[in-house]
């Protein structure tokens, strides 16, 4: 989520809600003999408030679960989400004087300051993340569409190597038409193809096949794969560069497209950790804000009973 201009009136909102409750706290919080109290009017009222704002913020969760409630729109859910989360923190350090009381208590607060603070990172990570992306990654792809791009990226990359290798090897016939018109480009002999003009060489094709093989494949088809040479782009540079030596310029286009290939690889594997990243915090933020939410409410009822 984007914190752009749209978050204007909810950030001002925020702010002046906070500054209200810190005005109001201050001389309770002085004047009080016993200092700020929870089960003071003021301090209940400050709980409840807080509370209430908490179990906005929970229900967003609901919110996107059925998403044809038309209970408001989405994106001002996630503003209320991120701003009211993020006010209800100091409504409920006020309703308690900043103290952490009993165990229970204690529990809850700590609680609190867990979700409130992985919040705030999430919220900073879907701000930033994108542009990072956006600036990083150019060849970015659909998330959900990443397996198929990798397998069309080897399945490319295989028909590269053997375009290649069949220029190599004179085999004209096998060549697409850009290697039949490089092949025609040397000259003819007697009415057939003079395959020489494509500088043949069986054993530069035997190691570019092996290293499609033994290299490329294995690290285009694997999700990941950072331990592999070619996940280190100056290692992959080599590797090429050593190709471009025993290659003919006129193939030196089908190796800058196997280069290509493993750059594109090398962003969705970027992709991949960044998204990791974005969305890995939720496992932390949301069955922690459940727990929250359930001891907040054990809270409210023991507080009330007892």
């Amino acid at each position: 989520m984007l914190i752009d201009h749209t978050h204007r009136k909810w950030f001002v909102g925020s702010v002046a809600g906070l500054a209200v409750a810190t005005a109001v706290y201050i001389p309770y919080s002085l004047r009080s003999p016993q200092g700020a109290r929870g089960g003071s009017a003021l301090g209940l009222t400050y709980g409840i408030a807080g509370f209430l704002f908490m179990l906005f913020v929970g229900l967003l969760g609901a919110r996107k679960k059925v998403p044809v409630w038309r209970v408001g729109r989405a994106q001002s859910w996630m503003r209320g989400h991120l701003w009211l989360g993020f006010l209800s923190f100091p409504l409920i350090l006020f309703h308690g004087g900043f103290h952490f009381g009993g165990s229970l208590t204690r529990m809850l607060m700590w609680l609190f300051v867990f979700v409130w603070v992985s919040g705030t990172l999430g919220a900073a990570l879907q701000h930033f993340m994108p542009r990072f992306q956006t600036a990083q990654l150019p060849m970015e792809t659909i998330y959900e569409q990443i397996d198929r791009v990798r397998a069309q990226l080897a399945e490319e990359a295989g028909q590269l190597v053997e375009e290649t290798c069949s220029a190599l090897e004179g085999e004209v016939s096998r060549a697409s038409e850009r290697q039949r018109a490089m092949s025609a480009s040397a000259g003819t002999q007697e009415g057939l193809t003079v395959a020489s003009g494509l500088q043949a060489n069986q054993q530069v094709s035997t190691q570019l096949r092996q290293f499609l093989r033994d290299e490329m494949l294995p690290y285009l088809e694997k999700g990941g794969a950072q331990a592999m040479t070619l996940s280190n782009e100056a290692q992959a540079q080599a590797m090429f560069q050593r190709f471009r030596v025993l290659l003919p310029p006129e193939l030196h286009s089908n190796l800058d497209d196997l280069e290509n290939i493993c750059e594109e690889k090398r962003q969705l594997d970027k992709q991949s950790r960044l998204h990791t990243i974005l969305h890995g915090w939720l496992l932390v933020h949301i069955p922690l804000s459940y727990a929250l939410l359930l001891l907040g409410a054990v809270h409210a009822v023991v507080a009330l009973k007892f």
